[in-house]
């Protein structure tokens, strides 16, 4: 395979433990064989889960499938606010049990203690290599790494509260068959395999077309995104999934909606609300069957929006984001430029890896959010960064 990293996204954060462990066995082997030597299994950088997995069910069977007593787990992702002290992780200033994740609708997180939560949801030990060692360098971690060992654990969760303790960690797994973390971890790697950053690596197709932001998140930094963008005035559509269960055509509605104002800058179309709204819907249809419904509709846009022009799309959340990439057809993105800490530009890819093109010798650019990514002008800055007319670069 022509590709020094290959990255395999699947929906496994909240289907069942037993679903979510097949798909990554599958995604394992795809990998391996193609190659890979070294396994990222990658998770959010809350670490958002049930007593019954996914993280660790998903965790063992990898190390199983790989024949390794060891590996490492670390959400941190200091750029983002989210570090880990103490085995305890933190979302911006408070522990995760204060912050928005306390009230996440499939995978409310109110215990901080990650050793405490991944050893709930695994048959292994889990242990902790804390910062007084992180901090020092490499080879204390990997010492530390013996020593559990010896005590026989097979899981530690490891401190970060800064990239450098990331990039201390990076280096101290090298050869390291299976790594599990959040995205931040990354940027410890690619120096073990002789990479070096390079701008040209971040350069997309010129973007053009219309404009639309769809957001199915329920998260608070989502929230405050929409409230941000109704403020300034800008058309949105909200899909309330009573009436999409109730039968209405919600799609048609929002597509009718969006014809006659695409042309004069983006539109959102959203189901975010307030947890005490969301609780409402859940208690009214059930948490599963509310999300479902709001994907189904949400992606139902996506593909309509694209057929009347539109080639920038923002997706906001992490499975509304899922069901928009399988609408779309979408097999592979070219990564961009970073419009905030862990969300890029992308250029979507179809079947045998060119870039989408679409009528007209198009493409279609597309930034896939984490609910609780970036700021509360998220969506009007990601188009300011990917410009009306120019290469993005």
């Amino acid at each position: 395979m022509d590709a020094d990293a290959v990255v395999i996204a699947l929906k496994s954060r909240t289907v069942p433990a037993a679903d979510a462990v097949d798909a990554s066995l599958r995604a394992l082997a795809r990998l391996r064989a193609a190659g890979a030597e070294q396994i990222y299994f990658k998770y959010c950088s809350t670490f958002d889960s049930t007593p019954a997995g996914n993280i660790g069910p998903v965790t063992e069977a990898l190390m199983d499938a790989l024949g390794t007593g060891f590996t490492i787990a670390t959400p941190a992702f200091p750029d983002n606010g989210r570090t880990v002290f103490k085995g305890h992780l933190f979302v911006g200033d408070v522990l995760l049990s204060e912050s928005g994740m306390r009230h996440h609708p499939l995978t409310p997180m109110t215990d901080p203690d990650l050793v405490s939560v991944l050893g709930a949801q695994t048959t292994r030990a889990v242990g902790l290599i804390d910062h007084t060692v992180v901090g020092r360098d490499a080879e204390a971690v990997r010492a530390r790494i013996d020593e559990l060992r010896e005590q026989g654990v097979g899981i530690a969760i490891a401190d970060a509260v800064s990239n450098d303790d990331l990039l201390r960690l990076g280096a101290a797994v090298q050869g390291m068959p299976l790594v599990t973390a959040g995205s931040g971890l990354a940027i410890g790697l690619p120096a073990n395999w002789g990479f070096t950053p390079s701008g040209a690596a971040a350069r997309l197709p010129p973007p053009s077309g219309h404009q639309a932001v769809i957001s199915g998140s329920v998260s608070a930094a989502t929230h405050q995104q929409v409230l941000e963008f109704l403020r300034g005035g800008r058309p949105a559509f909200r899909v309330d999934p009573l009436r999409v269960a109730a039968g209405e055509d919600v799609a048609g509605q929002a597509l009718a909606f969006a014809e006659p104002r695409l042309a004069d800058g983006p539109v959102l179309f959203y189901s975010t609300e307030p947890p005490e709204a969301v609780r409402t819907v859940q208690s009214r249809l059930g948490a599963a069957e509310a999300g479902e419904l709001v994907e189904r509709t949400l992606a139902r846009v996506a593909q309509g929006l694209v057929e009347r022009g539109v080639r920038q799309v923002v997706v906001a959340g992490g499975e509304t984001s899922g069901a928009v990439v399988r609408a779309l057809g979408i097999t592979g993105l070219r990564i961009g430029p970073q419009i905030d800490p862990g969300v890029p530009w992308c250029a979507a890819a179809l079947p045998g890896g060119d870039t989408l093109r679409l009528p007209g010798g198009d493409t279609l650019h597309i930034a896939l959010k984490s609910g609780n990514f970036g700021g509360p002008g998220f969506f009007t800055d990601s188009f300011a960064l990917l410009g009306p007319d120019r290469e993005t670069s």
